[in-house]
């Protein structure tokens, strides 16, 4: 009995640690700042390697679209402050279900 408990919490140890590491390998990071009216954003993934290439989406509070691009060889992409200041939801897609959405609010631009 306590043998098959101990191989059952085994399991459930190797499924639980197994799925966590799952999860780690599509994460990407996002950082993004404003400055003298633009806004900077860097993507990462764990490894510390760039983000190439990675689809960016950016929109207003109202969901409208302020910017859409591609980041370049060091993971990063720019773009101006929008007229109207509001929070801005940025996405990256960065292939193979790598993706990130980061809030940049309207106070900090």
């Amino acid at each position: 009995m306590v043998q098959k408990v101990l191989v059952a919490c085994t399991f459930i140890t190797a499924l639980t640690v197994g799925l966590s590491l799952l999860a780690w390998a599509h994460k990407v990071n996002l950082f993004a700042y404003a400055e003298g009216g633009t806004v900077y954003v860097e993507s990462y993934f764990p490894d510390g390697s760039p983000v190439v290439q990675g689809n960016l989406r950016v929109t207003d509070a109202k969901g409208t679209p302020v910017f859409e691009g591609k980041t370049d060889a060091q993971g990063k992409a720019q773009f101006a402050v929008p007229a109207e200041k509001s929070d801005l939801t940025i996405e990256l897609n960065a292939s193979m279900g790598h993706r990130v959405v980061f809030t940049l609010k309207k106070n900090d631009m």
